[in-house]
C-alpha cells in the first residue's frame, strides 16, 4: 500500500514528502491509520545527527490513530478501536519485563533492528528503515501488537498523541523513575513538552514547591498554568544559585529536560543532601557529564529515565483520565495543528525553543 510520508534521507538535510510502500501485518503486527503525530525533539536530534540511524528512515513516534486491520494471532485490538503507540515495545518474557522494568526490554521478539535486511517500509523495492518500530511521520503506521495501547473513544486524538512520548515521558519520570513524594521539592530544567509534563506531574503527585528553569519567558509563563510555584529565567541568573537560594540549600528532587551537559550537571548541583536528579533529555552521543565527587558522598543519586520507566498499557489510560477530569493538561501544549508537508518548519521552531509542541493532523 502507498502513503505519503516525511522521508529522512541523510542528516542534516530537510526531510521529503515522497511516497512509500508499506506492508501489509503478518503476525502479531497492527496497521494504523495515523490521525496524529508529535514533532518531538527527539527526532531532531536523529535529523541534526546528533545520534546516528541508517538511512532513509521515517521518523515519527509520539502518535495516535485508528486500528485499520490486524494480523494473525493479534488478541489486544480490532478494527475501528482507538489506540495511542509507544516506542516502548515489550515482549513480556525478558527478565526486564517480568521484572517489572518493561521499558527497558530490547527483545527481538518485538523489535526490528535499524539496520535488519527485512524492513517493512519501502520505496522503489528498496527497504527504509522503520524508527522506533513506529515511524509515525506517515499516513499509516505498521508496528508490533505490544506497541499500542487502547485508549477510550471520548479521548481527543491530538491530545492522545501527546501522551505516547513526551507526556508519559516526563510525568513517568516523576511518577516512576524519582518517586516524587507529597510536600517534597522539585526543580525542572527544560520547559518544552516533556518539561512540562515532569512540571503537571509533580503537582499531580503532590509536590510542595515545584520550580520551572528556561531561558524562554513565555514558557515559563506556561509552566505556571502546569503547576509551577516557582519560575527562574536562566538567561538572567545563575540558575543553580537561584533554585538553593529558593530552597534554602536545594531541591529533593531535579529533573533534566534539556538534553545538555550543562543543565544535566547544574540539576546535580542544586540538590540538597540525598537528593535525585534524573536525566530525562538525550544527552549527545560521545557527551560525558562530570560530578564533582565529593558531592556524592552527600548520599545525593543521579539517574537516567527511559520513557518515563512506564507500564504504558497501564499508564496511558491511567494518563487520559487525568485529562478528562482535568488534572492533566494537554489542551495548553499544543502549539497549533499542522500538515505533513510543514514539518520541517516544525523543527525549525522546536530549534528557536518558542514550541511546546506542534501536532501533525492527518
Amino acid at each position: 500500500m502507498k502513503v505519503k510520508a516525511a522521508v529522512m534521507r541523510e542528516a542534516h538535510k530537510p526531510v521529503e514528502i515522497e511516497d512509500i510502500e508499506i506492508d501489509k501485518p503478518e503476525r502479531r503486527e497492527v496497521l494504523i491509520r495515523t490521525a496524529f503525530a508529535g514533532v518531538c525533539h527527539s527526532d531532531l536530534h536523529f535529523v541534526e545527527g546528533l545520534y546516528p540511524i541508517p538511512c532513509p528512515c521515517v521518523l515519527g513516534h509520539e502518535s495516535a490513530g485508528i486500528v485499520e486491520a490486524v494480523g494473525e494471532d493479534v488478541q489486544y485490538v480490532k478494527p475501528g478501536d482507538h489506540v495511542i503507540t509507544c516506542l516502548s515495545t515489550f515482549c513480556g518474557e525478558c527478565e526486564f519485563c517480568l521484572s517489572g522494568r518493561m521499558s527497558l526490554c530490547v527483545s527481538p521478539l518485538t523489535k526490528r533492528a535499524p539496520d535488519a535486511a527485512t524492513q517493512r517500509l519501502s520505496m522503489d523495492g528498496k527497504p527504509i528503515t522503520q524508527f522506533a518500530n513506529l515511524s509515525s511521520y506517515a499516513e499509516y503506521i505498521l508496528t508490533h501488537e505490544h506497541s499500542v495501547v487502547k485508549v477510550r473513544e471520548d479521548m481527543p486524538l491530538d491530545r492522545a498523541a501527546l501522551i505516547g512520548c513526551g507526556v508519559m515521558t516526563g510525568v513517568g519520570a516523576v511518577f516512576h523513575t524519582a518517586k516524587v513524594e507529597p510536600g517534597s521539592t522539585v526543580a525542572v530544567v527544560g520547559m518544552g513538552g516533556i518539561g512540562l509534563s515532569a512540571i503537571n506531574g509533580a503537582a499531580i503527585a503532590g509536590a510542595g514547591r515545584v520550580i520551572a528553569i528556561d531561558m524562554v519567558g513565555s514558557k515559563l509563563n506556561l509552566a505556571k498554568e502546569f503547576g509551577a510555584t516557582d519560575v527562574i529565567n536562566a538567561s538572567e541568573v545563575d540558575p543553580v544559585k537561584a533554585v538553593r537560594e529558593l530552597t534554602d540549600g536545594g531541591v529533593e528532587y531535579s529533573f533534566e529536560a534539556v538534553g545538555l551537559k550543562v543543565t544535566a550537571e547544574q540539576c546535580w548541583r542544586m540538590l540538597r543532601r540525598g537528593g535525585t536528579a534524573t536525566v530525562i533529555g538525550m544527552i549527545p552521543v560521545g557527551t560525558n557529564i562530570e560530578l564533582h565527587g565529593p558531592d556524592i558522598l552527600q548520599g545525593k543519586t543521579l539517574k537516567g529515565s527511559v520513557m518515563g520507566s512506564n507500564r504504558f498499557r497501564i499508564d496511558m489510560p491511567r494518563l487520559t483520565d487525568f485529562y478528562l477530569r482535568g488534572d492533566l493538561k494537554l489542551d495548553q501544549m499544543i502549539s497549533s495543528h499542522i500538515k505533513l508537508d510543514q514539518i520541517n518548519e516544525a523543527f525549525a521552531e522546536l530549534k528557536t525553543g518558542e514550541v511546546a509542541r506542534n501536532v501533525i493532523a492527518f
